[in-house]
């Protein structure tokens, strides 16, 4: 089989993560959560006292963490300076305030590098999967795959997910989020314009991996 890079990107409660993972394991591919290395460099500046709302702040402390990412599909891992760094990242903290930190300049540069360093050290292949890997990250991926739902069905994923805890304040969660993703300077959340669109909203995930995954093979072929 050919190597491939596939970049999968869009908003969250989309389904990316769990489409990207399940594909990457289907095909034999590596898997890289972007998303997670900016929590983990989040959470390494709210452990080590940093202002994350002054982005002088964190752009001169943006090279001092450690981030490594783990590309098994089938158990992905993170770490921060050595400690693993997988649960920490998904508090409900760290999920408020990695926007802001995000939008750094400084923070995005050595982000993106560290995901171009990954992929171009996949032999097999690797599924990339973040905001802004079609047009930013990775623009002469193999595929680019832009996965879209209602803000409904993205909110009752998320609830899902997360037991508890209320749909409407999920809903008016990930709008902000959407927004303060789409509307930042550096690297903003984008449809590039060669990717393949897939509304997953009225799709389960088993037939969103589907889709993707025909969509790789078919992009094997053509390549071959």
């Amino acid at each position: 089989m050919e190597s491939v890079i596939v970049a999968i990107d869009g908003p969250s409660g989309t389904g990316k993560s769990s489409t990207s993972k399940a594909v990457a394991a289907k095909l034999g591919l590596s898997y890289l959560d972007t998303g997670a290395q900016y929590r983990a460099i989040t959470w390494w500046m709210i452990s080590n006292g940093v202002d994350v709302t002054d982005a002088e702040a964190v752009a001169n402390a943006a090279s001092k963490p450690v981030i490594v990412s783990g590309t098994d599909p089938a158990r992905p891992t993170i770490t921060v300076d050595g400690a693993d760094a997988s649960g920490p990242i998904r508090t409900e903290e760290v999920t408020s305030k990695v926007s802001a930190v995000s939008a750094v300049p400084e923070v995005r540069s050595l982000i993106t590098e560290l995901q171009r360093s990954i992929a171009r050290g996949a032999e097999t292949g690797i599924v990339v999967e973040g905001r802004d890997i079609g047009t930013t990250v990775l623009p002469d991926a193999d595929l680019k795959i832009f996965l879209t739902a209602s803000p409904e069905a993205r909110a009752a994923r998320r609830s899902g997910e997360l037991k508890g805890v209320d749909v409407h304040a999920t809903k008016e969660a990930l709008i902000k989020r959407d927004a303060a993703d789409s509307s930042r300077k550096t690297s903003p959340l984008a449809k590039a314009g060669d990717a393949v669109e897939v509304d997953t909203t009225e799709l389960t995930l088993d037939q969103v991996i589907e889709c993707v995954v025909t969509l790789v093979e078919e992009k094997r072929a053509a390549v071959k």
